[in-house]
């Protein structure tokens, strides 16, 4: 396992970092969970992420239990608050009360007293961003969270964040998009903004929710079990990729994996990697093997040639307009 910095920051992250978001506490049993994140320790990852709302809060309380007796200085827990976690007006959002109470229901599922990194999980239009902030200044000077994220925030609201956590002397360190071969909506505007400022971007759906596997065919059924046939383990977010025109051009880089030597679950890994302003690539799994399959993008180099020809191949498929960085516009 390879390690980056998160942004400018001191923190140190694995290259591969372990996400629980349709997994834990609703697709795979408890044990099925803990033997992934197992996996995941013996394989060098130190860094694991979470939401509040996953699974209805259950996904923390999984994680918490199977980092149980863990080192935890050996470890970086990262978190997030936003969306409900209850039935209350009151339990969603970025105000004061939601984080300050959020964060208190997350340390205790986690087991922990602290996380690594509690992250904003969207822009929250209805809360003003000085009350949102202060919070989270509130949460660090109380040594509830080391550092603040965010996640699919666009450039301005970034910069604008950033300002007001340097007035409130603590550090916004990270951003956490989506980002893959096939969605690129970061690069012309969240990159460059998030350099400028010392902020790391650790990704998530890498492998395109799966269909940068391969495992998914133009023509045929998807397989029986997998995350597109499966309502509970993220059937609506996959959607957007089971095209033909997608799945077809996802078979051409097969030939291309295999003459890295890679799978293509590993290539298209190693691909968010090669972007300098990634720290960590978040990958989930429902088996073991999965993440040992994963783990070995870490340290990967693709060089200039095989870039060049993914992207001739997914290039006609590919998302980059910045305009897809979007938050709910109220709170949902």
């Amino acid at each position: 396992m390879e390690f980056r910095h998160l942004g400018r920051s001191g923190l140190i992250v694995s290259e591969i970092a372990y996400g629980n978001w349709i997994t834990h506490g609703s697709q795979v049993e408890e044990e099925a969970a803990a033997a992934c994140v197992k996996a995941a320790l013996d394989a060098g990852v130190t860094t694991f992420d979470t939401a509040d709302a996953y699974a209805g809060t259950r996904a923390e309380e999984v994680l918490g239990r199977a980092l149980h007796g863990q080192r935890r200085a050996g470890l970086e827990i990262f978190t997030k608050v936003f969306w409900p976690t209850g039935p209350g007006p009151n339990d969603r959002g970025l105000s004061r009360k939601h984080i300050m109470e959020s964060i208190d229901g997350s340390l205790r599922r986690l087991q922990t007293d602290y996380v690594d990194v509690y992250q904003a999980h969207r822009y929250d239009y209805s809360t003003p961003l000085e009350e949102t902030m202060e919070a989270f200044a509130d949460v660090v000077h109380s040594g509830k969270a080391h550092y603040i994220g965010v996640s699919e925030w666009t450039a301005e609201q970034i910069r604008a964040g950033w300002k007001m956590a340097r007035e409130l002397k603590f550090s916004l360190v990270s951003n956490q998009p989506q980002y893959s071969m096939l969605w690129r909506v970061i690069e012309t505007e969240v990159v460059p903004t998030s350099v400028e400022l010392g902020l790391g971007q650790v990704v998530f759906s890498p492998i395109a929710q799966g269909v940068l596997t391969g495992k998914y065919e133009p023509g045929k059924q998807p397989p029986t079990g997998s995350r597109a046939t499966d309502d509970k383990s993220g059937a609506n977010f996959i959607k957007r990729w089971m095209s033909d025109e997608v799945l077809g051009a996802v078979q051409k880089l097969k030939p291309l994996a295999a003459d890295a030597g890679l799978s293509l679950a590993q290539l298209a890994v190693a691909w968010v990697l090669q972007n300098d302003n990634v720290s960590a690539a978040i990958v989930g799994a429902s088996r073991p093997e999965q993440i040992q399959d994963n783990v070995k993008a870490s340290g990967v180099k693709l060089d200039s040639g095989l870039l060049k020809a993914i992207d001739e191949i997914v290039e006609p498929i590919t998302e980059r307009d910045p305009g897809k960085t979007v938050s709910p516009a109220k709170r949902p």
